[in-house]
């Protein structure tokens, strides 16, 4: 499951960012609170990199991520496709080459697998807050976008087991994650994801977030 966390997961121009005060930590997070009042959706390419540190190694997967309140579709193309969908108490994960699906029944750990698969997307900051340690690094440019940097340590120690901190970059235009970065405990391995062709607030249909696999398909529900 800590696998699959590890996953994840329109730039709207606004002039907010112009004429005003460096941001503190407290400005951001009421940013954030206002911010989330307006997202409902978002369309997105999605680019992870997994960086295994001992060998130095480094492998990336492409593809399209779909978030609608507190569903999500990650498609991933290339260059293993795999289809994981979250919505309701339920997580799935489809494997076209074995044409296999494991389905996850989240229950009560639903709460904390989205603030990993739906961290930054439409998260309030108070909310950041109930489960992580904020802190404000720095303002920088990021894929030529001008974005606020915080680091974000779980406050639970069970979370804290697996992964060590969690580094977000927040587009200054659209408030939306342009880059999220996960350190595993431990090991010091990391987790590199970044967002491009950000779409804020698409039309996107319930039947999106429908589990449908192609006939055929062997149904698992893996225990633990």
């Amino acid at each position: 499951m800590w696998a699959v966390l590890l996953l994840g997961c329109a730039c709207v121009p606004c002039a907010r960012g112009q004429n005003r005060s460096p941001w503190t930590l407290e400005s951001v997070l009421a940013q954030l609170d206002a911010e989330a009042k307006d997202f409902h959706s978002l369309a997105a390419d999605i680019e992870r990199t997994k960086v295994t540190v001992v060998v130095n190694d480094r492998s990336t997967e492409t593809g399209n991520i779909f978030v609608r309140g507190d569903k999500m579709l990650l498609e991933l193309k290339a260059p293993n496709p795999r289809t994981i969908l979250r919505t309701g108490d339920s997580l799935f994960i489809y494997n076209p080459g074995l044409k296999r699906v494991e389905e996850y029944n989240l229950g009560k750990n639903r709460a904390l697998v989205d603030q990993f698969l739906l961290l930054g997307f439409g998260t309030e900051g108070k909310e950041l807050q109930k489960g992580y340690l904020v802190a404000l690094l720095k303002e920088e440019k990021l894929d030529d976008r001008k974005t606020v940097e915080l680091e974000l340590t779980p406050k639970s120690s069970a979370v804290r087991n697996q992964i060590a901190k969690i580094q977000i970059w927040l587009d200054e235009s659209s408030w939306l994650p342009v880059q999220q970065q996960f350190y595993e405990a431990g090991s010091g391995d990391y987790s590199i994801v970044r967002y491009s062709k950000m779409v804020r607030n698409p039309g996107l249909p319930d039947s999106q977030f429908k589990p449908h696999w192609p006939k055929g398909t062997q149904k698992i529900k893996p225990q633990g």
